[in-house]
């Protein structure tokens, strides 16, 4: 058996994916980076799989824990977004983001089970404070992150009689490529105007003065470190504050704010 700690990340070819395969890798962990492309970070052992077919990733488990014979942390961050109004949104977009955004992740947090009750290990997923804070026209973006934050909250409750943690991490803007690789639909303008345009383009503006990707890497490393970790971790303390005063507020007064910023 690996006398290294073993740890997997999903989305590990760029952004945060690949600054946390990365910074794991730094710290002395055996790092596993699982991504469409097969690439990762240097030091890392990158594999290439569709995490969507479950056979595969079942498969991808099964061929770490025969490599390793252990498996100490998952991290489940491949994700993807799509912008544009609801009633313009095609069933083939809806069902490629729930398929990565959510029912990967749930199903990688089920095959991770058996290995991590045995190292009394760690599950981490990638939510976002859009989670929290729902962002028009980004509507199925925020239903996924907010589903990722809840099931992982309830999952770490199933699991913690075996000493399985489970945290989610909620990242707010982030300068990564994601901003580039949103699938983008501006159909509708004859109903919503020039409002889904203005909409995307204050979230994307938002990301590109966002924090790096190696911030959120480093909340994730923490939580993977931590005896107790938090059930969620929000990055940042500008958006920590905003999480709880949503929490705190009247929601009508916050969905109002939220209008304003991003619909109006």
């Amino acid at each position: 058996m690996n006398d290294k700690k073993v740890a997997v990340v999903f989305g590990a070819s760029k952004g945060i994916g690949f600054a946390t395969a990365e910074l794991f890798a730094s710290k002395g962990y055996k790092v596993y980076g699982v991504s469409r492309s097969g690439t990762s970070a240097e030091g890392v052992t990158a594999i290439s799989a569709d995490i969507t077919d479950f056979s595969r990733l079942n498969e991808v488990y099964e061929n770490i824990y025969a490599a390793e014979g252990k498996i100490d942390v998952v991290v489940n961050n491949a994700g993807l977004g799509i912008s544009g109004a609801v009633e313009f949104t095609t069933d083939e977009q809806v069902a490629k983001i729930l398929s990565l955004n959510f029912s990967a992740l749930e199903k990688s947090c089920r095959l991770a089970a058996k290995y991590l009750r045995e190292t009394k290990g760690k599950i981490i997923n990638l939510s976002s404070v859009a989670g929290a804070l729902p962002i028009p026209f980004q509507s199925y973006y925020t239903a996924t992150k907010a589903a990722v934050l809840e099931f992982s909250r309830a999952y770490n409750l199933e699991l913690r009689p075996y000493g399985v943690k489970v945290c989610a991490v909620l990242p707010g803007d982030t300068k990564t490529a994601f901003t580039a690789s949103r699938d983008k639909n501006e159909l509708g303008a004859e109903v919503y105007g020039d409002r889904i345009k203005r909409s995307v383009s204050r979230m994307e503006r938002d990301e590109t003065h966002g924090v790096a990707p190696i911030k959120v890497a480093k909340v994730v490393y923490s939580l993977a470190k931590a005896k107790n970790p938090k059930p969620y971790k929000v990055v940042g303390f500008g958006y920590k504050f905003l999480v709880v005063l949503a929490r705190l507020l009247p929601t009508r007064l916050v969905d109002y704010i939220l209008y304003s910023m991003y619909a109006k």
